[in-house]
Formats: C-alpha cells, structure tokens, sequence
C-alpha cells in the first residue's frame, strides 16, 4: 500500500469503506507540513479536488473572498495571470473555487487520473504561493475607472447581491446571531463600503495567517493513483518548505480554537427593508442553534425532524401554513454546519401586512405539534427514507462525501475518528427507529420553543428603491467631482498599466513543458440498451440484458427503452409528448403538474386525501415529480418520474397508473387547486427581483411562440394567467376542473409516451411484463407521434432575429445583464458543428479570450456563449457587469479581431479547446444514472449513432484555424450585431441612459419596456376592477395594463 512507504511524508490516518456504498475512504496527513488529503475511490471518468482552507475572518473587508480570486493571477514558478487555467484546460480540466464564511475551497474538475496529476501540483503553489501582487489587486478586486464608476471583478459580484432581499436578512441575522469575537458575523464576500478601501496588504496578511499546509486539506474523489499521488505531493512540499511559516510553529486552528458562539440570551424580531416596487409580499427568516456538529445522532435527529416538520406538503409546517391557511407560499428550512448548528426556517412570499402575525402563526403550529401526538408512522417513514436518500445520493452524485468531509475537517478532531463514525454506516438511523414519542417531542420544545431565536421580517420598500438609486448617483457624482478630469484621466492610466502588467504574454515554452495528456486514464462509463414494444422499430439489440427483455416481452406496443446500469435503485421515467394540449390552455400546466402528486387519488373506490398519497409516495420513493423533459434534451416534452429500491419496480409503474388515471379534480379539489394558485401567484414578486432570471424570461416571451411549453410556464406568463385562474376559480371553478380533465386528457395517450428505465435490468422481476396493466388502459390503435421539437415553437423573431432590442430597469438589481440571440445551427449533423464547437471552447476557456478582455478586466462577472441546436440559435451572456454596454462591445471587439485576422489563434489554446470538449463529454456521463441518461438522449431524442462521441471527437481535432474564423464571421459575430440579433438588458434603473446610449451607439435601437410588458395572459383575462389583490395599487394595474401594447 502507498501508505506504507517509509520514505514518503505522507502516512495513512484512516482507511475504511462504507457499508453502504461502493468506494473506498483513504485520509492521509503529511509529517513535514501536516497537510491532509483525503481520497474517495470510485469508478468513473471524472476525478474531482476540493483544496479546502478553514478561513476566519473578524471584519466585512473581503480579504477571504478576494484572496480567492487573485489566486489565480499567478503563483511564486508561474508568474503570468492565467498560466493556470490555460494548463488545465489543456488537460482535460476546469478550475474554480467558492468562499464560503468558514471555509475557502478550489475546485479541480477533470476526466481521467493523468491529467488531474499534471495540473495537480501547479495548482496547489498557486494557492500557497501566489503571487498577489498590487496590479492583479487593482483590476480583480476594486478600482475607479476613466469615466468616474467603481468595478473590479469582486466588485461586480458583490454589487449584484450586496442589496437583495436575501442577502440584507441574512446579514442582520448573523449581527443578531453572532457577537463581534465570532467569525460566523461577517460577510467574508466584502461589502461594497469596505472593498472600495481594502488594500493589498491586508489581502497578503490575510493569507500568510491562513494558507499554510497545516490549514489544507485536499479531498479528491475518482479513479485514483495513490502512489503517483504521494509522490507528487511529496514533490510539491519540497519546493514551498522555505515559502510557508515553520511547519512547527503556533497556529491558532480557525474556529476550533476561537471563541465559541454563545447561547442567545433573548428572543429578537426585526424588520429588515429590501428594495422592491412591488411591496405586496415579504419574508420571514426564523433561526435557531441547534446540537453540536460532532453529535452524530442528534444531528442526525434534527434532520429528520425538519423533514417531518417541513419536508413535503404532507408535512405539519408546509401543511398548515401554506395548503391549509394559504399564509405563505412555502416554508423551506436550512442547516449550516458549525460548531453549534444553525437552524433556519424561511417562509416565503408573506402578505406585507401579515408579517407579524404569520411570525406569531408559525410559533403557535411548532406548539401545537409538541403538545399533540406526533404522527409517529410518518415520522419513522421520514427516518427511512432519509437513510434510503442517502444510499441513492452515493449513486448519482460524481462526488460524494466531499461535503461531510469538508465539514470533518474543519470542525472535528485530525485523525480522522469522527470521519469514520460518521460514514462507516447509517447505524445511527436504526437507533432512531427505536425512539419514542416523547423524545422527538422534546426535540421539538427544546431546539424550538424553549430556545431563543432571532426573526428577520423581511419587508419590500419603493422608497429603499429610490434612495439607494439616489445615493449611488450622488455618490458617484460625488466622486467625480472629487476626482476632475486629471485624477480620473490619472486612474485610467493607473488601470492600463495595472492591465499592462496582468496581461503580460505567457511563455510558449512554459505552455510546451505541458503536454495534453492521453485519454487512456479516463475512464468512460459504460451502459447496456434493451428495447421493447414500439422502441423496437429504432433497431435491433443483440446482448445479454436485450434477451432479457424479449423472455418477459408480452408483445406489448408500449415504447419502453432499457438502460442496464449496476445500482440498487430502479429510475423509471415517462416521457410525454405535448403537441394535444390546446395552447390556451398550456399556461394551465404549471398548477396541472404542481398538484400532479399532491392532489387524492380513487384507490378501490375509496378515496385517499393528498396528505395520504403524499406519505405513501414518500414511503415507496427515494424520488417522484414531474416537470420540462430538459433532463433528457428537450424541453418540450414533459417528464414523469419516479425513483424505486430496484425491488419496488413494479409498485413505481402502479403509482404511475394511479397518479395519471386515478387522480381526482372535482369541487372539492378545487379549494386545493387554489391554495396551489394563491401559493404559485405569491411567488411572482420574488422571481420578478432578479435581475438574470428576468433576462431569460423576457427572452423567452420575445424568442419562444406561445405553443412553447416553457414559454406558457413561465414567471411572466403566470403574473397574469394565475390571476385568471383564482378568478374563475372564485366564479366558476367547474371551468378550471374541466380544463385540468382536457389536459389530462390530451397528455397520457399511447401516441405520446415514451418509457424510459434505467435499473439493474438482471435485478427487475418481469421488466416488461409490470407494465400490462398500465398498458390495458391505453388506446393502442394511434400510432406513436414524434418527440416535440423546439424549433417549431420558437416564434416569428426568433426565427429572424435582428429586429428587436429591449432594456428593462429593474429597482431590484444593482448592476447589469444583457443577452443577445442570433441564428444558429438547426442539426447535430450540421458541417459547421465541428468548427463551431472549437471556436466557442476557445472563446469561452477560463483566462480564454473573452475572459481576458471582460472578466479579467473588470468588465463583468463574466461572460458565455451558448449553443442552441433544438431551436436553431446561439446566445451571448453578460452576467452581473457594472456596464453590460461596455463589456458587450467588447466581447464584439475580440470577435472582429479574430475574424479580421488582427488576432491570432494560440496553438496551445486550441490544444485546450479540444480537450474542454473532452471534459465536456465526461461530465455528461460522471455517473452510472446521467451515463444512462445521455445514452437515451443519444438514441431515441437525437436519433444519433452509437460512437456520435467519438465521431464528434475525431472531426474536432479535425477543425483548421480557417474553419474556425470562418464560423466566428458566419455564425457568432452577428450574434453580437444590429440587425442579426435580438437584444435584451436588464439593469439597475441608474444605469438605464447610459446603457441606452451605448447600444444605440453599435446600431440597436433599444425600447425602455417594464417587465409587465412582457407579460401575457393566453386569453384568460379578469374583467376589469374583478381581480385586484389585497394591498395592490392602481399604478400596478395601470402596469399590467401595458401588458396590452406588449406580447399578449
């Protein structure tokens, strides 16, 4: 065993393997620097590294999250900004990393052992000796541009959440929660205030306290070499031993050895102000501490109690406060790993005026449930299934255990006891099996009722709206003024040699000593096809797990595709065409498939109550839902699913057969259908407050028809049709029921299914078979109809973009998003596909083009191109800029330059960009359940041959520099251009004029629209005066009003 290698440094802590799950758990620590690694073995061919640091900070400067970023800008043997993200590009790689309050991970994300080990110990000096140097400061972090305006990539992020609603009540929480001598008080993201004055100093302290070895633990999950492993890391730790503070001396270990948080000494409530027009509803965040987090078992207990108190619709919380009472819109819960736990209950979408007493409301049900007997056979369903929940995340998430094993290494003891108490097994579910009544109720009185809370009241406010747009224009114009021409002129040449001196080239030569690593390490999962009824006519199958299939075939029609995978659950999905419903009617989906599982279903002539079916589901299912078929590459068809224990296969088709046929819409349904409403109505003002989820909403009313699925669902679309159901409802809810029939109706017909199973096929009894029932009652006789397509329902403008160009101010944002959408290719078999691939591999490569020239200089948060095959178009993206005008035009300047010849093409970056394409097909495939789903995708949604992989893999190593100019010229600079793209902003209201200006400036002529007016009705419309919310305005009818002049 490597361990056992006297000469390395590094020696075997622990070793084991859970019982529950097929990998192995190997924890090493280093005897010269006292570095952890910890390693989970399994078969796949992504091997995934979380370098995590235990970070605390006492301030609100951002030194913790800015750190994080100028760890990339290079490293004390690669002293280039970018050299390393254009090396792990290269080998098959992508680099990332998050701040968190206790921690400061980086990510790397790569297929196949070799060319995780080529980048590994590049990686890691760039986190322990990075070079951190002023100029990276000034551009990353914070600076004053020409024209007077703040940016800095850490900026931007910052500003675009610095003032929403979440983030203000989550920060004066934590002030209530925590004192100043515990780390858990601060926003270690920066406030705007404190980023605009931290130096470079205080970020170089930052790390010399806190990114040493005896602080880093590498948890690495795949197909690994531990030899090679500790001989890198061996390496590695001989050329940093004289950079980092004596291996021996003190070191005061973040959290562990600080002061403790300390038990609230009273219950506190107040009211928070968030910027928002629309002030109708608010929220409540209610938070607790709960048992320590090395208390396995209690810890366990808590979260099976939150599943019991607000886990589904079933549950008491979610039950009486939002199906019963209709006071909230949701009520979700949160558990923060500490020291002493943090607990938090949020409710959503609450009635402005009823804050308080829906505060008082929630208090009184959690009494209510400690006073009364508790559903004890629910309760121990919730046990089960939390540990059957746990088996199956094991199976299809490519990298279990890294976040318990973060969490171990941050607040547990280092040699790795509590690891291995923790997931050797999921005893401690047994033993609560065994606990009585009384103890849960305990529970419930001493981590809520007894103990003291802090309740944030979350309340929406024009006027924060207005005085926050007033006080950054004053501000701003405060700093010009301060500035003048010369100080500004002498910070924009500041920020040009700061640029200058980031962007200096990197040595080929350097690029050389990395060569793109071969593919033998990688490891591709591999499924097993069987076909049965209609899916049959895509071909036939000659293997073990087909002959199978045909021993159980029942000559029955049903479509049925077979994915043979090694697991112990059965994932059984119906995938259903859409094209029947009426259009009118396909905005109705959205309550139609949101009570799918929650509304009574006739079983034997005897009716169950939702509450019922939902346990029971609960009870059978690791998983069950129904939504867009997006999963399974195309958004058009819906999806049904239901997850099983492999020997549950059968009663999952019975469910099926009872949720579609048995549900019941009567009368008396129709009070549940609107709760759903009144819930689904609510929380329209939350979604309208973002700022990127507005960008894509507005594109998709413009781009998409009103046949589209995903149109006819969507958050503007909703705004009004909801109004228009809870009136009829109100008026004539017979019309609705009715409605809810006929889709139901046109929905489950044989012509529109088809089965998808992905299960040990060897472990299925009677694969085929169990489906006659639900096959007897299906009218056989109608042929099967082709999947939906995308392309056809995208309407007139997005079909020929070029002619549109919108900014919608938003008083929720505090930056700016933009979207442009041109034309693009139609078919996977398109000659300019290959070409098309590289060239956006190329231009969107972390330190790539587009990089460098936006994010790299402050411009945005970042930016990307998509590619949209099933609809025929190609997207750009600026995200979170503080001028998305800015970093637009100049994205469009790095695409001139290229297709003008002015810019050449680097021969290692287009090594890197074949080998992103690489990393991109191995994510699509990380486990054995997304294998199985890309196989279906692959066959039956595309209709594309077997090795389509490796065909698409050959013809891009194909592509030459010509072909890839020629698409940058043909297909993705008019995409950044008037006249052959539609173009869509939304921003701050601050920054309306001047993005209008710019824009105008490249040829758009952009049209100032609110979000109402893109808002459509499908013709169910409330008569005038009829449907005016509680608490609602005039001028807020007067803007739906707009909707008129607009896409309805």
């Amino acid at each position: 065993m490597p361990s056992a290698n006297s000469r390395s440094s590094y020696k075997t802590v622990q070793k084991f393997s859970p019982d529950y799950a097929p990998c192995t758990i190997t924890k090493y620590e280093s005897g010269r620097t006292g570095m952890s690694v910890v390693v989970v073995d399994r078969e796949g061919p992504k091997v995934n590294g979380f370098f995590t640091l235990a970070t605390e900070i006492h301030d609100d400067s951002g030194a913790p999250h800015t750190l994080e970023h100028l760890c990339f800008m290079g490293s004390k043997s690669y002293r280039y900004k970018g050299v390393l993200d254009k090396l792990a590009t290269r080998a098959y790689s992508n680099t990332n990393a998050w701040t968190a309050t206790d921690h400061t991970a980086y990510t790397l994300d790569t297929a196949g052992w070799e060319g995780f080990a080529q980048i590994l110990p590049v990686y890691l000096e760039h986190v322990i000796v990075p070079t951190l140097t002023d100029a990276g400061c000034y551009t990353e972090v914070h600076h004053i541009d020409g024209t007077g305006n703040d940016a800095g990539v850490v900026y931007s992020e910052m500003q675009g959440v610095q003032n929403t609603q979440g983030e203000l009540m989550d920060l004066r929480a934590k002030r209530l929660l925590y004192p100043k001598t515990v780390g858990f008080r601060y926003e270690t993201g920066g406030m705007m205030e404190q980023l605009r004055i931290l130096t470079a100093d205080r970020i170089r302290e930052f790390h010399r306290d806190m990114y040493q070895p005896k602080n880093l633990c590498l948890v690495i999950v795949g197909d690994v070499d531990h030899a090679d492993l500790l001989r890198i890391l061996d390496s590695f730790e001989s050329t940093i031993i004289d950079d980092i503070p004596r291996p021996d001396a003190p070191f005061k270990r973040p959290w562990v050895e600080s002061d403790p948080a300390q038990p609230l000494t009273n219950s506190i409530l107040e009211i928070v102000e968030f910027p928002e027009e629309d002030e109708t509803s608010g929220e409540i965040t209610v938070s607790f501490f709960g048992p320590s987090c090395d208390d396995l078992l209690h810890a366990t207990a808590l979260n099976v109690l939150l599943v019991y108190l607000a886990g589904s619709s079933a549950s008491i919380l979610e039950n009486t406060l939002v199906e019963k009472e209709q006071v909230a819109s949701a009520v979700y819960y949160s558990v923060e790993v500490r020291p002493k736990m943090l607990i938090q209950f949020a409710l959503s979408s609450v009635a402005t005026e009823k804050l308080h007493d829906v505060e008082k409301r929630f208090f009184e049900v959690l009494t209510d449930a400690a006073a009364n007997q508790l559903d004890m056979t629910y309760l121990k369903d919730c046990i089960v299934r939390e540990r059957r929940l746990i088996k199956n995340s094991v199976e299809t998430s490519s990298t279990p255990f890294s976040e318990p094993i973060i969490y171990d290494f941050l607040f547990a003891k280092r040699d790795g006891s509590m690891l291995k108490a923790d997931l050797l097994n999921l005893d401690e579910f047994y033993e609560l099996v065994s606990w009585p009544e009384d103890k849960w109720r305990q529970l419930i009185q001493s981590w809520f009722l007894d103990a003291h809370h802090v309740t944030i009241l979350g309340k929406p406010s024009v006027e924060l709206s207005k005085k926050l747009k007033s006080d950054e224009e004053a501000r701003i114009e405060a700093q010009r003024e301060r500035l003048g021409p010369v100080g500004l002129e002498r910070l924009e040449k500041k920020l040009a040699d700061a640029k200058a001196e980031n962007d200096r080239d990197i040595p080929k030569d350097l690029l050389a000593k990395f060569p793109v690593p071969g593919t033998e390490s990688i490891h591709f999962i591999t499924t097993m096809t069987a076909r049965s009824g209609a899916a049959k006519r895509l071909g036939h199958l000659d293997n073990k797990v087909q002959k199978l299939v045909d021993g159980d075939d029942t000559s029955s029609p049903l479509f049925i595709h077979f994915e043979h995978i090694q697991s112990n659950f059965a994932h059984v999905s119906l995938v259903i065409g859409t094209e029947a419903v009426p259009v009118a009617l396909r905005p109705l989906l959205t309550i139609y498939l949101e009570n799918m599982f929650t509304s009574p279903i006739e079983r034997d002539g005897v009716r169950l109550e939702f509450e019922q079916v939902v346990m029971e589901l609960e009870r059978d299912t690791v998983d069950y839902g129904i939504g867009s078929g997006s999963t399974l590459g195309n958004s058009e068809v819906l999806c049904m699913r239901l997850s099983v224990e492999v020997e549950k296969y059968a009663l999952a088709i019975q469910w099926l057969e009872e949720i579609i046929w048995n549900g019941i819409f009567d009368l008396e349904v129709g009070s549940r259908i609107a709760s759903t409403t009144v819930r689904l109505l609510a929380d329209v003002p939350e979604a309208k407050r973002s700022g990127s989820s507005m960008l894509s909403a507005i594109e998709e009313m413009t781009d998409s028809a009103p046949a589209s699925i995903s149109r006819a669902r969507s958050t503007l679309v909703n705004a009004l049709y909801l109004k228009g159901v809870r009136y009829h409802l109100q008026n004539d809810p017979e019309l609705i029921i009715r409605q809810l029939e006929e889709i139901r109706a046109a929905l489950f017909q044989f012509s529109n299914f088809r089965a998808v199973v992905v299960a040990n096929v060897e472990k299925l009894t009677n694969p085929v078979s169990s489906w006659k029932d639900f096959t007897a009652k299906l009218d056989t006789s109608k042929a099967l109809k082709p999947l939906d397509k995308r392309l056809s329902r995208v309407s007139e403008a997005g079909l020929t973009p070029g002619k549109l160009a919108y900014i919608v101010p938003m008083s929720t944002v505090d930056s700016s998003f933009a979207l442009s959408v041109g034309k693009g290719p139609s078919s996977l078999r398109d000659p300019r596909l290959p070409a098309l691939m590289v060239a956006l591999s190329y231009l969107d490569a972390v330190e790539g083009p587009m990089w460098v020239a936006v994010r790299g200089t402050g411009l945005a948060y970042g930016t990307s191109f998509s590619r949209h095959t099933d609809s025929g178009q190609i997207s750009y993206n600026v995200y979170r800029s503080p001028n998305a005008f800015k970093a637009f035009q100049t994205g469009r300047s790095v695409l001139e330059d290229f297709v003008s010849g002015k810019t050449e093409f680097d021969r290692f970056a287009l090594e890197g960009a074949i080998s992103s394409i690489v990393l991109s097909i191995a994510n699509s495939q990380a486990t054995m359940a997304s294998a199985a789903s890309m196989s279906f995708i692959r066959q039956v949604v595309r209709e594309l041959p077997d090795n389509w992989n490796d065909m698409v893999l050959e013809s891009v190593r194909k592509v030459k520099v010509e072909e890839i100019r020629a698409v940058m010229k043909e297909l993705l600079l008019p995409v950044l251009s008037a006249g052959t793209a539609n173009l869509f902003v939304t921003c701050a209201p601050v920054m309306e004029g001047e993005l209008m200006k710019g824009f105008q400036g490249m040829g758009f002529q952009p049209e100032v629209r609110t979000l109402a007016w893109f808002q459509d009705d499908y013709g169910m419309n409330v008569p005038e005066g009829e449907d005016m919310d509680e608490g609602e305005e005039a001028s807020d009818l007067e803007e739906e009003d707009e909707s008129e002049n607009g896409l309805s």
